[in-house]
């Protein structure tokens, strides 16, 4: 599934609750789940839970992106010539090694 094919069937299943929810709300489910992920990966014992997770915090961030009518595969093409930052394939950017 590519990803706008996602958040075409995250917008089909759930705009209407996402969109009255308005966007700070949603963002706060977002970052409840980005929490959640936190724990899952403390743990990482629990490969089902943590697998389960990640696919939370995708969906709130389609979600997400849905309620502010950003096409996330169209958003991701500043990533698909290399690096934003040093331009490379192979990042080498000193500024993320922490």
């Amino acid at each position: 599934m590519h990803i706008r094919e996602f958040q075409q069937l995250i917008d089909k299943m759930y705009s209407d609750k996402d969109r009255a929810r308005g966007s700070a709300k949603t963002f706060l489910w977002f970052a409840e789940e980005v929490g959640e992920l936190a724990s899952a990966i403390a743990k990482s014992d629990d490969r089902a839970n943590l697998t389960e997770e990640f696919a939370d915090v995708l969906a709130w961030l389609v979600t997400l992106a849905n309620v502010e009518n950003i096409d996330l595969e169209e958003a991701i093409t500043k990533f698909t010539k290399g690096c934003p930052g040093c331009g490379e394939i192979t990042c080498r950017c000193d500024a993320k090694l922490t």
